[in-house]
Order: structure tokens, then sequence, then C-alpha cells
């Protein structure tokens, strides 16, 4: 089957995933980030305090996580959509009104759980599980979401920071999460229940077996790649997390700074397609193993740059490393675990890489806060990229040898 004809003939499911993943920019760090001066001038707060209530609120969100993901095996994602979408909505109303301590930090936890967490789980478990033969290319086309917005809501809310306050930024986006949800209901019509989506794939993981999230708990592989889970998000949402700080230390203006995100998503979105395709051809052991590549060289390069060309190098091959997060990592574990319960699994792998969101803000403020400033600290998440690197290449070669040799039966064609 051609792309175009994947398109056509999936269009629907397809631009929900799209919807899914762009609606969940709300509770990502590279939006909640752009109004880190704001926020901690009205709240009182350093670099370091901000960084732990941030830590604190995503560590909460990552554990909820654990269960609430679970979900998706269970309900069909319409109905979670709009559960999950109010909930988006109404925080994003609560952060334009909050005050005190205390409530930052619960506002901050529902919005990395219903953003971050929930909305981006129900786009790639709806592609994971409703595509097989495709999964590679679902989950690319999907992604989209995530690229869309880092390319376009930095721009136009950095821009609005000038003319608007801060909080009634938040009250536009909430009107744009509640302007989406009739979008994504009508889109999701024709969905089908995860019971009969059981039945009919069914694709089995290693040693031809269905694996349980329990299961996978008891096995080395998902231990092994714990590092390599935590890395990508921890580093990465650091990176976006201080990004006033790091053109104050640089020297470049944060305007100008948002203006090289097209050219990372523009990156990001090439590569999300390139891994896609290739996941549908040669599985993703290979891929998985080159994964940690871009990462290491994007913060070593970053970390010396001193104009805004060098960051335009680096932000560049960080897309590299994020395009093929958009598809990789989730089509690992349907590969290596099986579909059957892959809403528990990778919800399961979601509450450790919002984790990594959680930890690596946290980690990188406290060194701020003792004048070690984060493009320092760029030379250490280099190296802690390259020792992953290898750590994966080594699980993964042992535990490609359980993998089944079978056809696959792309799940729809409607």
């Amino acid at each position: 089957m051609s792309f175009v004809t994947f398109l056509r003939e999936n269009w629907l499911f397809l631009t929900a995933g799209i919807l899914l993943s762009f609606t969940s920019s709300y509770g990502q760090t590279f939006f909640i980030s752009l109004f880190a001066g704001e926020i901690m001038g009205d709240y009182g707060l350093s670099h370091g305090q901000w960084g732990l209530i941030y830590t604190v609120a995503t560590t909460a969100s990552a554990v909820a996580m654990i269960w609430a993901g679970v979900l998706t095996d269970r309900f069909r994602i319409r109905g979670l959509a709009v559960f999950v979408c109010l909930a988006l909505a109404a925080t994003c109303l609560a952060m334009a009104a909050g005050a005190g301590v205390w409530m930052l930090i619960l506002l901050v936890f529902a919005l990395r759980f219903t953003g971050q967490g929930m909305m981006s789980h129900l786009s790639i478990v709806a592609m994971a599980r409703w595509f097989v033969a495709a999964r590679g290319r679902a989950l690319s086309v999907a992604a989209m979401g995530f690229a869309l917005g880092q390319a376009v809501l930095p721009i136009i809310f950095v821009a609005l920071l000038d003319v608007m306050n801060w909080r009634w930024l938040w009250v536009i986006a909430a009107a744009l999460v509640l302007c989406t949800l009739p979008i994504i209901l009508r889109l999701l019509r024709a969905e089908r229940t995860p019971q009969s989506v059981a039945e009919s794939s069914n694709a089995v993981g290693m040693t031809a077996r269905h694996w349980t999230r329990r299961d996978v708990l008891h096995h080395w592989l998902f231990w092994a790649m714990i590092p390599l889970l935590l890395g990508p998000p921890a580093w990465g949402t650091a990176m976006f997390f201080h990004q006033v700080h790091l053109t104050e230390v640089k020297g470049w203006a944060l305007i100008d700074f948002a203006a090289l995100l097209p050219l990372f998503t523009v990156t990001s979105i090439a590569t999300t397609f390139t891994t896609g395709a290739l996941i549908d051809r040669f599985g993703t052991a290979r891929l998985m193993q080159l994964y940690m590549i871009p990462f290491m060289v994007a913060f070593f390069v970053m970390a010396q740059a001193e104009t805004l060309w060098g960051g335009a190098i680096a932000m560049m091959i960080f897309g590299l490393g994020t395009g093929a997060q958009a598809t990789i990592p989730a089509a690992f574990w349907a590969e290596f675990y099986g579909t059957r319960h892959i809403g528990a699994i990778k919800a399961l792998a979601a509450a450790i890489m919002v984790f990594g969101s959680a930890i690596g803000p946290g980690i990188t403020s406290v060194f701020v806060d003792f004048d070690i400033v984060f493009p320092v600290q760029m030379f250490a998440i280099s190296a802690y990229f390259a020792i992953t690197a290898v750590l994966s290449t080594i699980a993964i070669a042992k535990a490609r040898r359980s993998l089944p040799v079978a056809p696959k039966i792309d799940v729809i064609s409607a």
C-alpha cells in the first residue's frame, strides 16, 4: 500500500491522532516553560524552587499515569478524550486565576497529567493498537501533532506575551482545547472498542507471547531500557524548561531562540516520517540501538554554541532525536511485548518517561542555583547519552533473538 493510499483510507483515525497529540502541547514543558519568568516573578520563586515544584508535580503525574493509562485497554479513546480534554481546559483556566505555591503545584500536576500524560498516551496507544503492518507510518503521522505544537505555539504565545498578561494566554489555551474536542469526537465516530481491536490484531511479542504488564516488570529487558527511557524526556525537557535561562547565559533574545523552533520542527518531522517507514520495513531493534546518538551530539554542540547559528545546528540535530522519539519507542513496546495489553505496558513506559521529565528540570535547576549554568551541564548530559547508547545496544542485541518471525496484517484500512 502506497503512503498516499494509506493516508486516504485511514485519514479519520490519523487526523484524530494528530489532534490528540497537538492538544497535549498545553501540558508539555516547551509550552509551560514559556511562562517561567512570569510564574517565578508572580509567585516569588527562584530557579531551584520553580524546578522543585515542577519535579514534584510531574513525578506525581507519572505515578498517576501508571494507573490511569490502563484505562485505554478498557474504554474507547473517544470517551476518554472527552474527560481528558475537559480536565485539561479546566486546568488551563485555573492557571489564569491561580494563586499560592500549593495551588501552583496542583495546577502543574494537572497540566502534566492531562496534557503531557493522558493526551499523548491516547494518541500513541491508539496508533500502536489500530495499526500493525503500518504501525510506524501511523505513529509518524500522529506525531505531527507534537511537531505542529512545538513549531507554532511558542512563536504565537511568546509574541502575545508582549501585548497581553500571561494569565490571559492560559484562557486562550483553554478555549483552543475546547474548540478541538468536537472535531476529535467527529473523527472518532467509527472508532472500534479495545475488545474488538484485540480480537482482530493480537500481535505477539518475544517468544510469540502476549505479554502482560506483570510479565514485563519481571523481564530483564524492561529494566535494561530504563536509562534510555529516562534520558530524552529528562534532559530534553530540561532544554526547553531552561530556555529562558539558556538564552540569558548565551546572550540571545528569547524570541530569536523561539524562532529556531521551526528548524527543529522541520527536522523532527522529516525524521519522524523516515523512522516510521524504516520501522515498517526493518522493525525497531536496530533503530533503538541508534536512538541515543542524535541527543548525545545535540547537547555537545549546544554546550559550545556561541551564536544562534550554532544553536540552530544543535536544535536541528536535537530534532533528529525528537523525531525518532515520536515513533521508535512506542513501536518498540508493541513489537517486543505484543499489543494485547499495550495500553498497560505503554502506560508503564509513559510513567517512566514522565518521571524523567520531572527529574530533569529539578536536577538541572539545583545546579543552576549553585551557579553551574545549564550549558556547562550539557557536557555531562551528552556523556549520559553516550553511556546509555552502549548499554541499550547490548541489551537489544540479546533480546531480538526472541522475536517471532511472522507476517504482519494491517489492522485498519477503512
